[in-house]
């Protein structure tokens, strides 16, 4: 049983028979604070880094401001209709990016390509379950080979689909659509909305929270991610949290999977973070923090104006942290390659059909898989 199979108690009724087995590879393959009455908003949403969208009250009079800062891509128009049917059953699938281009201050901060092209750092699946009282988070491994289906290039033109490409390249090749069209493309999942933060955006939104406390329960040594954490309880400035989002080779057995579980930790820690943090008496603050959001994340052309922003984040302030039941796709590692992973098709398609039915991930669809062995190593204090 991997590390990842317990069921969350937050989510109930996980207790289907359990999967025959690992799938096998496809042919062809190679191998808010929350106040009594309303409230400011942050909602955490990226693990590696954790998006984060702040709506709330107060910053009326800043608007025009602050929807100048939005940066939003028509996801819909460049698609077009050939798409999974959009859900009718109240849910909602969020797709949410980690970016790691260099452009603005993140040459500084690695990551991204020589060439100045990015690559999608971390990926998840958001599902709101209807009544927006729970949310699932799938998180998908950077490094698994997957087919990429055709997409239209970063600079124009049509690029054509591949097979046994990392998943993170999508982004690379086509951006925000391509991206999106290639989640699509292996879970059958509409998404309905697309949020992506950046390294440097996501740093400052951090500072601006007054950092982020967490207990790690070994020491965390990574020099490649500039992180040294001795075990104990840590309050997190922005640079140190994103080395802990960052960071691989400190951890666990030292893959991507064992990132995936340090971020999925940090993005409950940080939903912790901000359901503590009262911002509505301290008005520059809340400005602060709202001016720093918005020029932090890249949406959908349906949340970009902070009115929308506002109300979509208003949609899912009932969601607790531990109302939240994270995950990672359904994977095992390449045998011919054992910095890549491969897709447990037959578990990974409980967690798309649980999903597609906005019923709860079963636990048979993660026992078994490859974890990477960082749980419980990152814990919100």
């Amino acid at each position: 049983m991997s590390a990842e199979s317990t069921p969350d108690p937050a989510i109930p009724g996980t207790g289907e028979s359990r999967s025959t087995g690992p799938g096998r590879r496809g042919k062809g393959r190679r191998r808010k604070p929350r106040a009594k009455r309303r409230k400011a908003l942050l909602v955490a949403a990226w693990s590696a880094a954790g998006v984060v969208v702040l709506g709330g009250t107060g910053a009326g009079v800043l608007y025009f401001k602050l929807n100048g800062n939005l940066t939003s891509v028509d996801i819909d128009q460049a698609l077009g209709a050939d798409r999974p049917e959009k859900a009718d059953n109240g849910s909602e699938n969020i797709l949410v990016l980690g970016s790691d281009t260099r452009a603005g201050g993140n040459d500084k901060l690695g990551g991204g390509t020589d060439d100045g092209t990015a690559r999608s750092d971390t990926a998840m699946i958001v599902h709101v379950y209807k009544g927006h009282k729970k949310a699932s988070v799938v998180s998908i491994p950077r490094d698994t080979l997957i087919h990429r289906p055709a997409c239209t290039g970063s600079e124009g033109g049509e690029q054509p689909a591949a097979d046994d490409v990392m998943f993170n390249s999508a982004y690379s090749t086509g951006g925000a659509a391509c991206a999106v069209k290639t989640v699509e493309s292996i879970s059958g999942l509409r998404m309905d909305h697309y949020l992506e933060v950046d390294f440097s955006g996501f740093q400052n939104l951090i500072d601006d929270l007054g950092g982020v406390k967490i207990t790690t329960t070994e020491n965390i040594k990574d020099p490649d991610s500039h992180l040294n954490l001795t075990a104990g309880t840590h309050t997190l400035d922005g640079e140190q949290s994103l080395g802990l989002v960052r960071t691989r080779h400190g951890v666990g057995d030292g893959s991507d999977l064992g990132r995936i579980q340090l971020q999925q930790a940090f993005v409950k820690a940080l939903v912790q973070q901000v359901k503590d943090i009262g911002v509505l008496g301290n008005p520059k603050r809340l400005y602060d923090l709202a001016d720093t959001a918005t020029k932090t994340v890249t949406t959908d052309s349906d949340l970009g104006s902070v009115n929308s922003l506002m109300s979509f984040a208003s949609g899912l302030k009932g969601i607790e942290p531990d109302g939240m039941h994270m995950v990672t796709m359904p994977v095992i590692y390449d045998p011919a390659d054992a910095n890549r992973v491969l897709m447990q098709k037959d578990k990974a398609q409980q967690v798309w059909t649980a999903l597609k039915n906005d019923r709860p991930i079963p636990a048979s669809a993660t026992e078994g898989t490859a974890a990477g062995g960082a749980k419980g190593v990152v814990n919100a204090s």
